[in-house]
């Protein structure tokens, strides 16, 4: 019923958020004498604060048409080069630029919100690589002849994505980023490809506050993982997709609930966001008003993961911590990370990063005594929490450039 539930509230919310825009924009209409006096004005501002707060959001386009290289502008397409039932792959191609630049896999989070939150990884990237990224699928949209989809397919597809691209760039080496919670499969992932020496083994790996072992320095995140039984996770925060939806009867971890941990975790801080918003709208400030709004279409915008997969990650990655134990199974094949001799490896962290603590990605370097030394960096982004690492000012400006500088050393 937990399902059913949200979806009353959320069509009380559409409604609601309807109102208030629609009130919002009779009071600000110029033709409006209340608009003009008393408290209209401001009244009509904490509308719009309360519409944009109250609505439904859905999956957001890329819309990356352009970028910048050299001073110059180049035309960006976008294509689906591979679809899976879970997760396509998209293809960014700029165009007037060298077919053989860096082939760059950029592995998106599945954790509630869609590639497109990485829309700025993949802009900066573009100036230096031609850009792959998963876009994976919300799984209430999934039907369930479909199968299942957990930590060990989310592996397969990695595997297979990063064969796709090797094949399709003529054998060129691929180069591969993973951003958060994905760090641990694609870590999986190469060092399976290591071990069985695909062609298609990545040149290079950059983890980007990922989950390697988070007995370093935990973060709430990890401590709510640990002082609660697997078991409590499937009772309490599994729901069943309702019948409006084509992935109807699937078992999933919602959106909507992986929000409301994400709000809950910083909820002053939103608050005060909104109030900020408030503020600027009501002294004419739209454009910092608009930058706020931009931010908030995108951290709303979310959807279901499969409850197999969330399950997994929690017991294998949180709880067991498999991955630096040595002792995490893929389909029955223990994934041996020692085996990674030929992946160069680049770890970056947050400084203030209050997800993934310090020394959690950075674990990943230790793992890993058979790769030289001359393979293997870290980097902390001082000054950067959690979502700064990947986009905003620093990413562009500090982050960016390593990582590009660790792709040219490894290229070729």
């Amino acid at each position: 019923m937990l399902y059913h539930a949200y979806e009353l509230q959320r069509s009380w919310m559409n409604s609601a958020s309807a109102l208030a825009s629609i009130s919002s924009g009779m009071l600000s209409n110029p033709a409006n004498p209340l608009g003009y006096m008393g408290m209209g004005p401001m009244v009509a501002n904490a509308l719009e604060v309360f519409a944009h707060a109250t609505a439904h959001y859905g999956k957001p386009a890329f819309g990356i048409e352009t970028v910048e290289i050299g001073g110059k502008a180049h035309a960006v397409t976008e294509t689906t080069t591979l679809k899976r039932p879970f997760g396509d792959l998209l293809r960014f191609r700029v165009e007037g630029t060298p077919e053989d630049r860096p082939r760059l896999l950029i592995v998106a989070p599945m954790s509630g919100h869609y590639a497109t939150l990485l829309r700025g990884t993949v802009e900066r990237m573009l100036e230096s690589c031609e850009v792959f990224i998963t876009d994976w699928a919300d799984a209430k949209t999934v039907p369930t002849d479909a199968d299942n989809f957990d930590l060990d397919e989310y592996i397969d597809y990695l595997i297979e994505f990063s064969e796709h691209i090797h094949d399709e760039a003529g054998g060129q080496r691929i180069h591969m980023m993973a951003v958060c919670q994905p760090s641990v499969p694609a870590f999986a992932a190469t060092a399976l490809m290591n071990l069985h020496n695909s062609p298609a083994t990545p040149a290079t790996l950059t983890m980007m506050g990922g989950p390697i072992d988070t007995r370093e320095c935990p973060t709430a995140v990890n401590n709510m993982a640990m002082q609660r039984p697997i078991e409590w996770f499937r009772q309490s925060v599994i729901a069943t997709v309702p019948a409006k939806y084509a992935g109807a009867g699937r078992r999933v971890y919602p959106g909507f609930m992986q929000l409301n941990a994400f709000m809950s975790m910083n909820l002053s801080s939103h608050m005060m966001s909104h109030y900020e918003m408030f503020k600027h709208l009501t002294v004419g400030d739209d454009a910092s008003a608009q930058a706020t709004k931009t931010f908030y279409d995108e951290y709303r915008s979310v959807c279901d993961m499969t409850a197999e997969f969330y399950l997994q990650t929690v017991e294998e990655v949180f709880q067991k911590h498999s991955i630096p134990k040595a002792e995490f199974r893929h389909k029955g094949e223990l994934v041996d990370i020692k085996q990674i001799t030929d992946t160069a490896l680049l770890a970056i962290e947050g400084e203030r990063d209050d997800i993934s603590g310090l020394g959690q990605t950075r674990a990943a370097l230790k793992l890993t005594p058979k790769l030289p030394d001359a393979k293997k960096r870290y980097y902390m982004a001082e000054g950067a929490g959690h979502y700064g690492i990947f986009n905003g000012s620093r990413w562009r400006d500090k982050v960016a450039p390593v990582v590009e500088e660790w792709i040219a050393a490894h290229s070729g």
